[in-house]
C-alpha cells in the first residue's frame, strides 16, 4: 500500500487530531482539548499558558480550523507524514493540532508530545543565549571574536582566481570548489579587511563556513566545541566581513556556542539547561534523543509525492558536540514556551529571560538589503540576530507583521514570533525542508486570517 494511501485512510479516523474550535459546528467555539490524563481529567494549560477559546485572544475559532485543512492538503500530496501546530496569542494557547502520522510504517498517529529534531531552529535559542550574556555585560555585539578565541585574530579571505585567457570560469566558482564541469576553482588568500565580530556571526555576514573557498577542517567525532572551534580560525573566510549575506549553516553559530561557554564558564548544554530550558519549563529539549524513544518522530525525505524514511534517524544530534546551529530536539509544547517568551517581551510565567529592548534588538534588520540579495525570494525581508525579519509585508508577499521574526529547520520545522500582535506559532514536521516551504506559507496565512482584533 502506498504511503499516500495509508495517510489518506488514517486521516478521517485519527484520534490524535486535536480540534481546537468549531467542535461539531462552525458556529460553536471551544478551547483546545488535550488528551485526558490517567485520572480522566483534561489539562487546562499547555506550554505554561492557559488553554483558551480563540475569541478570548482576539482570534476566530472557525477560521483557525483552516490550519488543519492546510496541513491535510500537504499530507494528501505526500509532502509530509504529519505535523504538530501550536499557536499562542496574548499569553493563551489558542490552537493545538496533531495531524497525520508520526510513523507511516506502523501507522502511528501524530501526537502533541512528539519529539522532533529541530535542526536550525536551534539557532534562535543560540541567539537568546548570546543576548543573555550581552545583557550581563560579558560581551558586546561589536566585540571581535578574537577577544574570546585568539585563533580568529588574523584571518584570510579566499578570493577565486580569475580564469585564464580564453578559459571559461569554473562552474560553481565561489560556492564550494568544483561545479561538476570545467576546472577546479582555485583561490588566492588575501588579508581580511577587518576582524570578524559577534554581530557578523549572528547575521551570517562573517564569511565563516559560508561555502566557496572558506571551508573549514573536518571535525573528529570525539571533538567538542572547545577542541574544534579554534581550528576554524585557520580556515579562510568566503568573503570580506560585512560585505555579503551568506548562510553559515553550522560554523558561525557553533562559534557563538563556544563563546557562550567561555564567558559563562559552563559547557553549552549546561548553560542552556540552567539559563533557558529549566526556567521556561522546556523539559524535553536537549541535544540528544534515543532513536528507540517511542515519542521520537520518524524522519523522512519527500520526492515526487513519495515519502522515504531517512537511513540515519540520529542525524543532527549528539552527546559530545553541542552545536549552536543544529543540535537540538524539542516538542511543540517546549518550543512554544520559548517562542511565547519572545512574543511577550522576554518573560514567561514570571521568569524573565531577556528585556523587551533586547527582544527588539534580536528582531531588527542589521544587514540592509544583503539578505534579499543573498537569499533569492526574500524581498521585503531583512535579517536580525540569527532570525529573518519582515520589513515590508507587501514586498515580501507574506501575511506577516513588519517587525516579526523567526526561522526554520532542515526537516521542515518553523517558528514565528510577532511581538506587535503578541503572537507566536510553532510548526513541527519531519520531512525534507524543500517539501515544507509551501506548507510554511499556507500555515502563516491560515493563522493571520484568523486574527480578528
Amino acid at each position: 500500500m502506498s504511503i499516500r494511501r495509508t495517510v489518506l485512510m488514517q486521516a478521517g479516523a485519527m484520534a490524535a487530531i486535536i480540534l481546537i474550535s468549531a467542535i461539531g459546528s462552525a458556529q460553536q467555539s471551544s478551547a483546545p482539548k488535550l488528551p485526558k490524563a490517567a485520572n480522566g481529567a483534561r489539562p487546562t494549560t499547555f506550554a505554561g499558558m492557559p488553554i483558551a477559546k480563540a475569541e478570548e485572544a482576539g482570534m476566530d475559532s472557525a477560521r483557525l480550523q483552516r490550519i488543519r485543512d492546510a496541513v491535510q492538503r500537504h499530507i494528501d500530496a505526500g509532502n509530509i507524514s504529519g505535523a504538530v501546530v501550536a499557536v499562542e496569542r496574548k499569553g493563551k494557547t489558542v490552537y493545538l493540532g496533531a495531524i497525520g502520522l508520526m510513523d507511516v510504517e506502523s501507522k502511528k498517529p501524530e501526537a502533541t508530545d512528539a519529539i522532533f529534531r529541530i535542526f536550525s531552529m536551534s539557532k534562535p535559542i543560540t541567539s537568546v543565549a548570546v543576548l543573555t550574556m550581552l545583557e550581563e555585560g560579558r560581551l558586546r555585539l561589536s566585540d571581535p571574536v578574537s577577544r574570546f578565541i585568539p585563533e580568529f585574530k588574523s584571518m584570510k579571505v579566499a578570493v577565486p582566481k580569475p580564469a585564464a585567457p580564453g578559459e571559461a570560469p569554473a562552474v560553481g566558482a565561489g560556492r564550494g570548489g568544483r561545479g561538476g564541469r570545467g576546472p577546479a576553482v582555485e583561490y588566492d588568500l588575501v588579508p581580511a579587511s577587518r576582524e570578524i565580530t559577534i554581530q557578523d556571526l549572528m547575521t551570517h555576514t562573517s564569511g565563516v563556513g559560508s561555502g566557496g573557498g572558506g571551508r573549514g577542517p573536518a571535525r573528529a567525532p570525539e571533538e567538542n566545541l572547545a577542541a574544534y572551534i579554534p581550528k576554524l580560525g585557520g580556515a579562510p573566510l568566503s568573503f570580506q566581513p560585512g560585505t555579503r549575506w551568506a548562510y553559515s549553516a553550522a560554523a558561525g553559530p557553533d562559534i557563538l556556542g563556544r563563546i557562550v561557554e567561555i564567558v559563562s564558564g559552563q559547557p553549552y548544554d549546561v548553560f542552556l539547561r540552567n539559563r533557558l530550558f529549566e526556567p521556561l519549563g522546556m523539559k524535553d529539549t536537549a541535544f540528544y534523543a534515543s532513536p528507540t524513544d517511542p515519542r521520537l518522530h520518524t524522519s523522512y525525505q519527500s520526492s515526487g509525492g513519495k515519502l522515504t524514511k531517512n537511513m540515519n534517524q540520529e542525524a543532527g544530534t549528539g552527546k559530545v558536540y553541542f552545536s549552536g546551529a543544529f543540535g537540538l530536539v524539542s516538542t511543540a509544547e517546549d518550543y512554544l514556551r520559548f517562542a511565547a517568551m519572545l512574543a511577550n517581551g522576554g518573560v514567561l510565567n514570571g521568569h524573565r529571560i531577556l528585556a523587551p529592548r533586547t527582544i527588539a534588538l534580536m528582531g531588527s534588520n542589521y544587514v540592509g538589503d544583503l539578505f534579499s540579495l543573498g537569499r533569492p525570494g526574500s524581498n521585503g525581508q531583512g535579517f536580525g540576530l540569527l532570525v529573518e525579519t519582515v520589513e515590508n509585508t507587501a514586498v515580501s508577499g507574506r501575511n506577516l507583521s513588519p517587525g516579526s521574526f523567526g526561522w526554520d529547520g532542515a526537516q521542515g520545522t518553523r517558528v514565528w514570533v510577532d511581538p506587535k500582535e503578541n503572537l507566536a506559532f510553532v510548526l513541527l514536521v519531519q520531512t525534507s525542508y524543500n517539501a515544507s516551504v509551501l506548507l510554511h506559507r499556507d500555515v502563516e496565512t491560515a493563522i493571520a486570517q484568523a486574527i480578528i482584533k
